[in-house]
């Protein structure tokens, strides 16, 4: 069966972080988002396309053209005319019938073998905020509508972009969309309107719409990955790297070859340390943190609920909890990444320059690639520092850096 994986998008709303990667090579539990996506379609797809423009040679990089036995071919979608265009441009190769998703988003097995048991089909799921969504109506055991963000929802289901449809959805000509796009659900009318679109309602699905969408798909992904059956010996495959005397270390911790986890250190379940780290001695490591491969977290150092992209240090006497910082930053000792506001209201972030409610109690920093913060940094809750951003001793920040 054929796959289509759209990756083309610039991913502004995940700024900083996608300002020198593509969104679908973010990482959660030290994987890849479109890795851990096709991780999904082993043994359901064996050719899948990936449509590719932006950033497209770090993807191709990434990817290959063979993955855990699936081929892979590259689309060049040349201009970046929306959902509907990235799929046409895949046409030329497609089957009679094929699933198509989003590259950007944290998909399971689950969903998509739900799918594709009949077409064409389309994947949904419940949520708490359909205003932010394409919100799905059904009748019986089909689709009877799909309106995009409506400002009042009458369903609480909506579209997770993942489809299984027939080659016969192209013979309509799309029109311009209002923000001059082509919209893949356009190719959907015609279906709905004839009562033949059908549906399925997944479990599990993580949208990856702002930066600390990572965080939450994180945490499940290390709460879940592969959960022990015999946890003595599951305990022993997942440590690969060195724990010195002293060392307190809960269920679910991973760690990676070449790895060092010095005396005192204390590390929570459900963590996950890649290669060639050096951890300790004397931090303290929590719940739902994953730390990339190459890094360096020091004496006296706590971090929570937090990722950190390969090549990062915090050396020694800081404090980074429900953040998010990007590959080769450095923080100066003493840096401390507030993420709770005194009044205990939701922490606000601003995205393209508006700010807005992340719907989060709880959120620090987003730091981008390469930042340096000087010694006793400062950062205010849900604040961004942008690629190569630098910090003075002593600042405190206030608004984003750039």
């Amino acid at each position: 069966m054929q796959a289509v994986i759209m990756a083309a998008g610039k991913g502004t709303r995940l700024a900083p972080l996608t300002e020198v990667r593509p969104k679908p090579l973010l990482r959660v539990a030290n994987k890849t988002i479109l890795e851990h996506n096709l991780d999904q379609l082993v043994g359901i797809s064996d050719h899948v396309f990936i449509v590719v423009n932006h950033f497209k040679e770090q993807v191709i990089a990434q990817i290959g053209q063979e993955y855990k036995g699936m081929r892979i071919t590259f689309v060049d979608q040349e201009k970046p005319l929306g959902t509907g265009d990235a799929i046409k441009s895949a046409l030329p190769f497609l089957d009679k019938k094929f699933i198509v998703m989003n590259g950007d988003d944290v998909y399971f097995r689950e969903g998509i073998e739900k799918v594709v048991k009949k077409s064409p089909c389309l994947l949904l799921k419940e949520v708490k905020n359909p205003e932010s969504f394409g919100v799905v109506t059904v009748s019986g055991t089909k689709v009877s509508g799909i309106i995009e963000k409506p400002d009042k929802p009458i369903s609480n289901l909506v579209n997770m972009g993942v489809y299984f449809l027939e080659k016969d959805i192209f013979s309509i000509a799309l029109q311009p969309s209002e923000r001059g796009e082509y919209e893949l659900v356009d190719y959907l009318k015609p279906l709905i309107q004839a009562g033949k679109l059908n549906f399925e309602v997944a479990e599990n699905w993580f949208p990856i719409t702002y930066p600390w969408s990572l965080l939450d798909a994180n945490a499940f992904l290390l709460e879940q990955l592969n959960k022990p059956t015999d946890k003595m010996l599951e305990k022993e495959e997942k440590i690969k790297g060195i724990v010195e005397e002293n060392c307190n270390l809960k269920e679910n911790v991973w760690i990676g070859e070449g790895t060092i986890i010095k005396s005192g250190t204390y590390i929570e379940k459900n963590v996950m340390i890649g290669k060639n780290c050096i951890i300790g001695p004397n931090c303290f490591i929590r719940s739902g943190t994953t730390i990339g491969n190459s890094c360096h977290v020091g004496q006296a150092v706590e971090l929570k609920n937090t990722i950190i992209f390969d090549k990062s240090n915090v050396p020694h006497l800081s404090y980074v909890g429900d953040s998010v910082i990007g590959s080769g930053s450095n923080l100066g000792a003493g840096t401390i990444t507030a993420n709770l506001r005194h009044d205990g209201a939701n922490v606000k972030s601003e995205v393209k320059g508006v700010l807005i409610d992340t719907g989060r109690r709880k959120l620090g920093a987003i730091i981008g690639d390469n930042v340096k913060t000087g010694i006793g940094t400062m950062i205010y809750p849900g604040r961004k520092l942008w690629p190569g951003a630098r910090t003075i001793p002593q600042e405190n920040i206030k608004e984003d850096r750039k």
